[in-house]
């Protein structure tokens, strides 16, 4: 029998294209649960709905007692963690939600594990790993110097952040206090097909069709490192076979663009695919609106770790990957309106604040 995953988190952005590559991919039997919350959609699974190494749950990662039971059942040799509350703005909003699923539901996915994980045999015990996806927004904010390594110390900023920093310590307390063999990787910015369109560039791509505003943070000087989706799923594959228990990898994608410089740049893609419309130029939708509080200046990912150790290097150039995404968005225009249904392109982050 082919050996099963469980991923949480598979309807999400990041979490749908781990499963779809892996169906398309490997001989991985996937078991994938979500709470399905505004941010996952079974639409994001279509094309591997009824494939039979696929079976979809939905349900909560901190109910305990049915995570138990799918463990009994479907008797997993790994567990890929990608259930997460994840938009800053969001977080500034109601931060209770991000404590409940990124620290709670973390808590109570590693319980369950851990249950499972001692009722194996020693062979059994020896090849199950926890896999823990993470951000590397748990480190906080660069100077103009200097990268995120794997032992960088850790100074969330966010709500958002100081969860993702909570939950990574619990996965690893559990590795060395009860022997749980984990793994922990920290992302830079991901963006590719099927991101729900808060996001930055999903965002700016559905308004640049509309001839909507393109609003920035402030000045737009914050930097990202830009990780194009698939080329991190890669990575995530790589390090669930090869990586070593209790270690910990950076996932980057070598592309540091201030976010005026992605807008400005999906602008210039515009004029180029549609030259004719009556929005050329594009950059000037482009609006400059208040930052967002306690705006963290810049990311940016050594991954050098998983380069020498597991061979991994991105594929896409920040422009051909944000070609294809421009390409995507403009092609599934029927996902991409079922996502506004949850989401009419508000500012968020602001209720608690006064800008």
């Amino acid at each position: 029998m082919n050996q099963t995953i469980l991923i949480t988190g598979g309807a999400g952005f990041i979490g749908s294209t781990l499963v779809r590559y892996f169906i398309e991919n490997t001989k991985y039997r996937i078991v994938n649960i979500d709470k399905l919350t505004y941010a996952g959609s079974l639409e994001s699974l279509k094309s591997v709905a009824s494939h039979p190494q696929h079976q979809f749950i939905h349900a909560d990662i901190s109910n305990f007692e049915i995570i138990t039971e799918l463990f009994t059942k479907y008797q997993p040799s790994a567990v890929m963690n990608l259930a997460a509350e994840s938009h800053v703005d969001r977080s500034i909003d109601s931060p209770i939600d991000f404590i409940n699923t990124n620290i709670l539901g973390t808590y109570y996915l590693l319980e369950a594990t851990l249950s499972y994980w001692q009722t194996l045999d020693q062979k059994s015990q020896t090849r199950f790993r926890f896999h823990h996806i993470s951000t590397d927004e748990v480190f906080g904010s660069l100077g103009k110097e200097g990268l995120f390594k794997e032992y960088s110390p850790y100074c969330p900023n966010s709500p958002y952040a100081a969860s993702k920093a909570s939950s990574d310590h619990l996965v690893r307390a559990w590795y060395h206090t009860y022997g749980l063999p984990i793994l922990i990787t920290n992302c830079s910015n991901n963006y590719g097909p099927y991101q729900f369109p808060e996001k930055l560039i999903p965002l700016m791509i559905l308004n640049g069709l509309e001839g909507k505003s393109l609003p920035i943070y402030g000045q737009g000087d914050n930097i990202r490192d830009w990780l194009y989706v698939d080329d991190h799923v890669r990575a995530l594959h790589l390090v669930l076979d090869r990586g070593t228990p209790g270690e910990t990898y950076n996932i980057g994608g070598h592309n540091e663009k201030t976010n005026r410089e992605v807008v400005e740049t999906i602008c210039q893609i515009f004029d180029e695919l549609f030259p004719y419309s009556s929005y050329t130029p594009h950059c000037s939708l482009i609006t400059h609106v208040t930052d967002r509080p306690g705006h963290d200046l810049r990311y940016a990912i050594d991954a050098s770790k998983i380069t020498k150790e597991l061979g991994w290097q991105p594929q896409e150039s920040f422009i051909t990957g944000l070609h294809k995404t421009i390409a995507w968005y403009r092609d599934n225009q029927d996902w991409c309106q079922m996502s506004l249904k949850t989401y009419q392109r508000e500012r968020l982050g602001t209720d608690r604040i006064s800008l």
